[in-house]
Formats: structure tokens, C-alpha cells, sequence
């Protein structure tokens, strides 16, 4: 039977702390390196649904590595290597309390406060007269602040300025890496028939130099929509066509949840988790024009700690 990561509890050579998040494990390693675990835990509506999904944690890692493989010599990026499916090991940054997000389309978040009302998101100003799914006049910036509990909060370049979260030196660069980041994104989407339609990044640095760091363009921190019938669609005003985990979200508001107050979460039939499963691997063939090969998943947790721990001796001669 297919096994899958809920958890883990490693402890590597020269660990000095362990942070778990939605998604990814993270172990600290004398203060210089990271070791990021991607689990196959999967959240929707801010909330970790209860049954892991096998495959999912390898196909991000190895979508993230393959665009952070593409980047490389064009923005400095932390990684260091990434000795087994599910792990990358990076340089431990000191991150930015800022996500840099990048929107070339009028969807999601944007939409929701532009059909609001208001035209204008993160000190940015939208023109009038745009439907869901417009393209921009060019890409824009609407950064959040990071929260650990709850919602990440929008934010404008003046109030981050002012704040003194980022000096304006950093920001300009950060500023910079991003639009590159997603100008080059937006390139290889396309190359695959897709629409970067927006994404996000985080920065962090080490020393004096910025990295971008986390993961990026994958499914979970990116939507897609496929450019095939993208003209006739938004003419015709239908939804768009999208490459994203959005389907996992309709499954659980079709079974009573949105992540709301006194709302339980459903059951997670085998049927449907095969099918997660699936859907992930169709979507990193699809935004990365590989073949998807599935690792053994026997005796994973030691097939991790046999591929990471000789990575860590080979990095530690480096640094």
C-alpha cells in the first residue's frame, strides 16, 4: 500500500530546532542550514484536512526545484541541494516578514476587493471597467504581512516603507528579483500552454545578500489558467480554466466546510484521496513538461534520513 507523510519527527546531525507548518517541516541545522521536509499534508480554508495525500509532498518539492533550477544565475535562491524527493536543504535565511505577492490578472483576492468596490489594493490603482480575469496594464505588487495565526493582511510599498519592516534599498531589490522571478515564470508557463496568473514569493537574507526562498510557481503558492479558450471564455464571460487546487476546495464546500466556526470537517473517502493524488501528479506534468515518477514510499522516513544525512556532511565542507 502507497504510504504517505502525515509527520515527521527526524532528528539530523547538528539539529537545533524543528518548525512544522501547514505543509512543510522545517529543521534547523546549526544555524546555517535548513532541512524542508514536504510532508503529503494538504490545507484548504486555513485548516490541515485530516488524511495525507501520497505523492503531493514530492510533487511540490520537485515542482518548486524544477522553476528554482531555472532561476538559477538570474536571482540568488537558497538552495543548496535537494538530496531526496520530498527534501530541500537551503541556506538558512533570516525571512523578510513580508510576502511578496505578484498579479498579472484581475482574480482571486484582487477580484474579491475590486468587486467590492474599491480600485485600489495595497496602494496600487486598478482602472475602472475590468471583469474577473481581465489582464492587468502590467504586472503589479500587492504585498501581505506573514501571519502565523489566522489571515495574512495586506499591505502597501509606502506603509512597508514607513513601517521600517524593509529599508528601501532591500525593497527595491526584492522588488526587482520578484518581477524577474514572474517574468520568467510567466515565460515558461506559457511554453507549457498555461497563464501565470499570479504568484507568490518570500525573501529572506543571509549576510548581505537577499534570496529568495520557500518555494516557487507551484500549484500551492501560484494560479494557472490554461491559455487554450482563454480569449473565448473571458469574451463570453465564463469562468476560466484553471491549474490550481481549487477542486480540492470545492469537494469540501460541496460536504459543508469552508473552514467556518461550528463547521465539521468531512470525512476523506480512499476514493477521493487517490484522486488528490492524481490531480497533483497530472498538475506537475502539466507546469513542468516532465514525467512524473512515483518513488517507493516503503520505509520513507529512512529513505529521507539515509539521502539528507550525507548531504549535510558534503555542505558542512563548504560553509
Amino acid at each position: 500500500m502507497t504510504q504517505a507523510i502525515k509527520e515527521t519527527h527526524f532528528q539530523f546531525p547538528g539539529q537545533v530546532s524543528k518548525y512544522s507548518g501547514k505543509v512543510r517541516d522545517v529543521y534547523n541545522i546549526n544555524e546555517d542550514f535548513l532541512v524542508i521536509v514536504a510532508s503529503d499534508r494538504i490545507s484548504a480554508f486555513d485548516h490541515v484536512l485530516p488524511r495525507a495525500i501520497p505523492y503531493k509532498g514530492q510533487v511540490l518539492n520537485q515542482t518548486s526545484a524544477h522553476f528554482f533550477q531555472a532561476v538559477e544565475g538570474m536571482v540568488p535562491t537558497h538552495v543548496l541541494a535537494v538530496p531526496d524527493p520530498n527534501v530541500t536543504i537551503g541556506i538558512k535565511c533570516d525571512a523578510y516578514p513580508v510576502e511578496v505577492v505578484v498579479r498579472a490578472y484581475l482574480a482571486g483576492h484582487a477580484w474579491r476587493v475590486y468587486k467590492s468596490g474599491k480600485r485600489e489594493i495595497c496602494g496600487v490603482t486598478l482602472p475602472e471597467g475590468l471583469r474577473e480575469s481581465d489582464p492587468l496594464p502590467e504586472p503589479i505588487i500587492t504585498p501581505a504581512t506573514k501571519s502565523k495565526i489566522g489571515h495574512d493582511e495586506d499591505i502597501s510599498e509606502a506603509e512597508i516603507l514607513k513601517s521600517g519592516l524593509i529599508d528601501r534599498e532591500e525593497w527595491a531589490e526584492i522588488r526587482h528579483y520578484a518581477l524577474q522571478l514572474f517574468a520568467k515564470g510567466t515565460d515558461m508557463a506559457r511554453e507549457r500552454g498555461l497563464i501565470l496568473v499570479d504568484t507568490k514569493y518570500e525573501f529572506g537574507q543571509y549576510g548581505d545578500k537577499i534570496y529568495v526562498i520557500d518555494e516557487i510557481h507551484t500549484p500551492d503558492s501560484s494560479r494557472y489558467y490554461y491559455l487554450e479558450g482563454y480569449e473565448e471564455r473571458q469574451q463570453a464571460g465564463q469562468p476560466q480554466k484553471q491549474l490550481s487546487k481549487e477542486f480540492v476546495r470545492e469537494w469540501l464546500m460541496a460536504n459543508g466546510f469552508q473552514g467556518l466556526e461550528g463547521q465539521q470537517m468531512p470525512d476523506m473517502p480512499d476514493s477521493f484521496v487517490q484522486q488528490v493524488s492524481e490531480r497533483y501528479i497530472e498538475l506537475y506534468e502539466q507546469v513542468t513538461g516532465k514525467s512524473f515518477v512515483r518513488t517507493p514510499t516503503e520505509h520513507i522516513h529512512q529513505r529521507i534520513m539515509d539521502h539528507v544525512v550525507p548531504a549535510l556532511e558534503e555542505l558542512k565542507k563548504i560553509l
